[in-house]
């Protein structure tokens, strides 16, 4: 039975509302159309398009602050992402690198808290702001309902009043309904027309709070901001003072840990190693490059600066000592090649390349392509240039050569150009070649960038 008592309770209410909703449609048919008046109220309406105002221009607001803060946000993890970056670029033997991490950590920590403060005294504020529009927009909504109610009592009222037949039970009981419903209407238009103008009035208090926090959330934060950009600065100063003073250690171009050349040299010397007795090295493999070295022999006689008759030609270790002997001045035996021929024949069974040959070929003969060798003859076949250290350099390897700041070497082309990393020369101290004369035993390989040309 209370189910059933529940149930048409529940069936009368929505009959109610129904009833409710057709007399309010009908009477604002009949409002525009003319038929019947309406209650007016313009001061309230004022009100009313106040609130939408601000309604709209407190969503807008909200929008823009939650686009800020993300904004805060993304540069958040951009600044945290450069601040990587340059630790991992920082290298640990450079001054200040303790100080450049510790800039970094309290930047981070700079940025959540710029972050934090503005969610907790602008974008929480803003959402208590907001918070109170939804329900007073439903009571402006419930009242307009309730004006078409009382307008919808008041014309039944005076419909009856003015038939020719009255009523007087009808009359009484549409008088009593439109007492209530004017009862019901003016107590929530009496709360409205209070909260509205004061809802108004506040929006000046709000948004100078609101922007006042922001503004001097930033002003601190890019003060603080400043101070560990001025920090960094006088770090990164530093380094540069002691970076222009060459007080780093220079870092070698990384080079294949190979030991190909070193492999290929003591091949080269276990091949043209002489036999007992004989004083020429073996000649090379048919088909090498140094098998058919090309050679110039000038037949010409010697310019008088070059050589003269008795005076012996330094001694080159590609070139043997009967060569230097000849050279020397001693008569040649009969059928002999002369002086020159000899020095480049015997060049040409050496495994030297070609480049090589013909320098000392021309070394012999006085002259080189463009005019006279007088003052290269001492130094290693096939010589390019002169570079001097820079920097020292410590041997990884046995092809190595292990520099000093300040010394002189003699470049010289790699036989295998395929050997040849880049960055890397070949050549031979200056120091050693003039003392020893020997460029087996002395050359070797070294980074590029820790030289400067001289020569």
């Amino acid at each position: 039975m209370a189910e059933m008592g529940s149930k048409g309770v529940t069936a009368g209410k929505i009959a109610s509302n129904v009833q409710k909703k057709l007399t309010r449609a009908q009477e604002k048919v009949l409002q525009k159309l003319g038929k019947a008046d309406e209650t007016k109220d313009e001061q309230f309406e004022q009100c009313v398009q106040n609130f939408n105002k601000q309604l709209t221009e407190g969503t807008r607001l909200q929008k823009d602050l939650r686009t800020y803060l993300a904004s805060v946000k993304a540069m958040h993890e951009a600044s945290k992402k450069l601040n990587e970056c340059l630790q991992e670029v920082y290298e640990p033997d450079w001054p200040g690198r303790d100080d450049a991490n510790k800039i970094a950590e309290n930047n981070d920590l700079l940025w959540m808290d710029f972050h934090q403060k503005l969610v907790d005294q602008a974008l929480l504020t803003m959402d208590t702001y907001l918070g109170q529009f939804p329900d007073i927009k439903s009571r402006i909504a419930k009242r307009g309902r309730k004006l078409v109610d009382y307008d919808s009592a008041r014309h039944h009222f005076e419909s009856l009043q003015t038939a020719k037949k009255k009523d007087e039970a009808k009359i009484a009981k549409a008088e009593e309904e439109l007492i209530k419903a004017q009862k019901v209407f003016e107590e929530m238009n009496v709360d409205l027309q209070e909260e509205l103008p004061s809802l108004w009035n506040s929006r000046v208090g709000f948004y100078v709070n609101t922007f006042q926090s922001i503004a001097g959330l930033e002003e601190n934060f890019h003060k603080e901001m400043s101070k560990l950009n001025q920090n960094l600065n006088d770090v990164l100063v530093s380094l540069e003072k002691q970076h222009g003073s060459n007080t780093f250690t220079v870092k070698a171009q990384p080079r294949k840990k190979t030991k190909l050349f070193s492999r290929l040299r003591r091949k080269k010397n276990s091949d043209n190693a002489p036999a007992k007795g004989n004083k020429s090295p073996s000649p090379p493999p048919d088909g090498s490059p140094a098998a058919t070295p090309e050679i110039r022999v000038n037949h010409e006689p010697e310019p008088a600066s070059v050589a003269t008759p008795g005076a012996a030609l330094p001694k080159s270790p590609s070139q043997p000592s009967e060569a230097s002997e000849v050279a020397g001045g001693t008569q040649p035996a009969a059928g002999a090649q002369e002086p020159r021929e000899t020095a480049a024949s015997e060049a040409a069974s050496s495994s030297l390349p070609a480049v090589v040959v013909e320098t000392f070929s021309a070394a012999v003969n006085g002259t080189v392509e463009g005019g006279s060798v007088a003052g290269r003859v001492d130094l290693p076949p096939g010589f390019m240039f002169k570079v001097q250290a820079q920097h020292d350099y410590t041997a990884t390897d046995t092809d190595e050569l292990q520099l000093k700041a300040g010394d002189v070497v003699l470049v010289i082309p790699f036989q295998n150009p395929e050997e040849q990393d880049e960055g890397w020369l070949m050549g031979v101290k200056e120091s050693d070649w003039n003392q020893h004369k020997e460029l087996e035993q002395c050359r070797g390989v070294f980074p590029e960038n820790f030289t400067e040309r001289v020569q």
